[in-house]
Formats: C-alpha cells, sequence, structure tokens
C-alpha cells in the first residue's frame, strides 16, 4: 500500500488551522496533515482580534480595489483574490453555522460578536477532521533530502530533540525572527522586518486634552512628499489613532522607521479640501453676511471641542461674528484646518494586535501556489511573507487567501 504523503504546518495561528483545513478539503485523506505550535494554544491573535471580536475579513469584494490595501504584496495578491477572495470567506464559515456582518466601515465580525465563535469553528473542524495539533514544538531546524530534481524529503527538528521527516512543509508561523533565520539557511531572502500598524505619539502639544474626541473626515501625510491618508483621526493623550493614522504607519512603515519615528506630520481636518477654497468661502461670506456668527461647515463634522481648539490655535475669540474677523484670521484658520503640522517623536502600540512589514521575500514565491522557488515543497502562508495590509480584516484575508492556494498547490503535486 501506498504510504501517505506527510504535511508538516509550522504554526497554529490564522493562516496554519486554515491551511491544515483547506489541504484536507482538497485532498480528501490522501495526506496525512499534523500541525506544529511553540506556544501553549492556537489562534492567540485570533482571539485579540478587534477587541476580542475578531476582524475576519472585509466586505470589499473588488480584487483590485482589496489589493490596493495592502502596502505590501498588493501586485501579487491582484491574482489570488480572483481565487479565494472576501466572498469564499464568508461562504467559508457560513457552510459551517458561522455568519459574518459587516460594519458602517465595511469591517466583517462574526454576528456574535466574539473571536472565540471563530476559534470553536476552527478546533471543531480539527478534530472533525482528525488534524492534531502538536503544542510546544518550537522550531529548531528544517534540513532537505533531495528525493529527485524536483522534491526534496524534510528532516524537520523541534526544541528537545524531536525530529520527523515530511513530504510537505507549510510555514505559517508570522513574524518570528528565528523562523527567518531558519529559512534564511534554505536560500531564501528575508526583508528585514519593521513594525507596521502604530499609533503615533506626537511631540507635547494641547491638541492631547482633547482626548477621545474623532474627526471623522481626516487627511494625514508625512512631511514633505508621503502619501496621504484619508478617514477618521481618533486624538489620543498620547498623539493620533484611528483608520488614517493607522494607514499612515502601514503605508509609511519603512520609512519611519529610518527616521527613528521622528517626523513632521501635515492633516488636512476635512479631508482634502483646500486652503484658498476655504479661505474664499469665508471671505465671501464675511462680505454678504457680516452679521452671522464664524462657524464651521456642516459637512465637516467637526467636534465643537475641537472647533474651539482650531479657534484658539488661530487666536479667533469664540462667537465673533464674521464683520469682527480680519482677512488674515480667515487666512490662518484656513491654513490651520487643511495644514495643521504635529511633529511624531515615537511609535505607539495599536491595542495588542502586532503586525509586520517585512519577512520571505515575495520573489522567493511562486504566487500561484505559495510554493518556494528555492525549496520544492516548502509553502509559505500569511505574515511569514513580506505581505502586510492595513487595519479592517486584510491581514487575516491575506490568511485565508494564501492558505487556500497552498493547499491547492499541495494537491497539485499530490495528485500528479
Amino acid at each position: 500500500m501506498k504510504k501517505k504523503p506527510r504535511v508538516a504546518i509550522i504554526g497554529a495561528g490564522a493562516s496554519g488551522c486554515f491551511a491544515a483545513l483547506q489541504i484536507e478539503a482538497e485532498l480528501q485523506g490522501l495526506c496525512e496533515i499534523q500541525i506544529f505550535e511553540k506556544s501553549k494554544e492556537p489562534l492567540s491573535k485570533l482571539r485579540i482580534s478587534g477587541g476580542g471580536r475578531c476582524n475576519v475579513t472585509h466586505n470589499l469584494f473588488d480584487p483590485e480595489l482589496l489589493s490596493d490595501r495592502y502596502p505590501r504584496g498588493n501586485k501579487e495578491l491582484r491574482w489570488a483574490f480572483e481565487s479565494f477572495g472576501p466572498k469564499n470567506t464568508i461562504d467559508w464559515f457560513e457552510k459551517r453555522g458561522v455568519s459574518l456582518k459587516a460594519e458602517a466601515d465595511g469591517r466583517m465580525f462574526p454576528t456574535t460578536d466574539s473571536s472565540e465563535t471563530i476559534i470553536q469553528c476552527f478546533l471543531n473542524e480539527l478534530k472533525s477532521k482528525k488534524i492534531p495539533i502538536h503544542f510546544e514544538q518550537g522550531l529548531v531546524g528544517i534540513y532537505t533530502n533531495a528525493k529527485s530534481d524536483l522534491s526534496y524529503e524534510f528532516r524537520v527538528l523541534w526544541e528537545g530533540g524531536m525530529e520527523d521527516t515530511f513530504d510537505f512543509v507549510v510555514i505559517a508561523t508570522g513574524s518570528n525572527r528565528k523562523v527567518w533565520s531558519i529559512l534564511k539557511k534554505l536560500g531564501h531572502k528575508i526583508i528585514p522586518p519593521v513594525p507596521s500598524l502604530f499609533t503615533l505619539t506626537l511631540e507635547n502639544t494641547d491638541l492631547m486634552e482633547l482626548t477621545g474626541l474623532v474627526v471623522p473626515f481626516s487627511e494625514i501625510k508625512v512631511l514633505p512628499k508621503g502619501k496621504p491618508q484619508k478617514g477618521p483621526i481618533l486624538i489620543t493623550h498620547w498623539g493620533l489613532s484611528g483608520p488614517a493614522a493607522l494607514r499612515l504607519s502601514a503605508w509609511e512603515a519603512r520609512n519611519l522607521f529610518e527616521e527613528s519615528y521622528k517626523v513632521d506630520l501635515s492633516i488636512n481636518w476635512i479631508g482634502g479640501g483646500k486652503a484658498q477654497n476655504i479661505e474664499e468661502i469665508y471671505l465671501s461670506k464675511k462680505e454678504k453676511s457680516p452679521a452671522e456668527k464664524l462657524t464651521p461647515d456642516p459637512d465637516w463634522k467637526l467636534p465643537s471641542r475641537f472647533w474651539e481648539w482650531l479657534l484658539k490655535e488661530t487666536k479667533i475669540q469664540p462667537n465673533k461674528r464674521y464683520s469682527d474677523i480680519s482677512k488674515s484670521e480667515i487666512r490662518n484658520l484656513s491654513l490651520t484646518l487643511t495644514q495643521t503640522k504635529l511633529r511624531m517623536v515615537a511609535k505607539g502600540v495599536f491595542k495588542e494586535e502586532f503586525v509586520t512589514a517585512g519577512g520571505v521575500s515575495r520573489k522567493d514565491i511562486q504566487f500561484q501556489t505559495m510554493e518556494s522557488k528555492k525549496t520544492p515543497g516548502l509553502f509559505f502562508t500569511g505574515e511569514v511573507i513580506d505581505v502586510d495590509g492595513i487595519t479592517g480584516g486584510f491581514n487575516f484575508q491575506n490568511a485565508w487567501t494564501t492558505a487556500t492556494i497552498a493547499a491547492r498547490g499541495i494537491r497539485k503535486v499530490v495528485v500528479i
């Protein structure tokens, strides 16, 4: 009787567990699958995602628009999302009794609002498919023995001296420097990792007295020539958070690292309107409605306390009428609305979630199968690769997509 091919999945996180289930679905018992995890529990990052609710994916279904949410890997994922995208993710969970819901910003969560729902779904599936997870198995090394010119047998070693051989190895360890060093020995290029998705710590400013306020239509960029990022900004007691700030941290991850997180920022609090246009609007009101009080455009949806801060910054007394406001005050207000300059002095944290820019070079991977170009039979999924998305469920979607493609890649080899 022919021996079943053996698959070792290194890492029991989101992409590792999903890869195991997708390999089983593709091969229907034709191979032996085992998961190895360094810690004492699986799916730890999934547990804390979305404040414990688990941001499973995003309801952005167009592959091109979806791939644009990845500062690194967008070109490679463009095709991948046609193969397995958010709709496929939703269907996968629906078939297993887990319904997802979309919030106003497009993020998708289980209707239970609990990450435990997703964790139990995975664990139940793994149990029903008889796929074991071996805990406290820290990877020490991977060694290859050539079976032919096109394939290897893998000898995998763990802490404590345990070792075993496998026909395929799937690396799903996320941001793990020790694993990256092992992969480097196998000939893979590792893009140096730097943090991504973090809050922005500011030099002391009275803006931080507005802790908790959200300015909904903001645009923020790194000076002098950073790419602007739009969305809500949350003012915190240490600086800035919220979608726009987090997107900036992702897109500028390497630049900010190289600058030691000390850069000048420019913020447009009304989402892209030009100072000259705002100035012209206010000068027109000064001429046509001099008795009216100076107010923000209601479409900007600026919190009242934030408007008070803007007036204080431009040294305009509250409740002033247009007739009492000088042209220079209007100019200063327009510039503050659209070009507030702040100094970033450090990197903050984003809850307990952590995303890294860097990892196995995308050039070393065949994205049609997620197989190594250097070592046939070795596959990669999730954040171990130099791929990362902005906040909003995009990093988990990368996990589901690359895990599925890796499963199909293994199936092609086994069936042939």
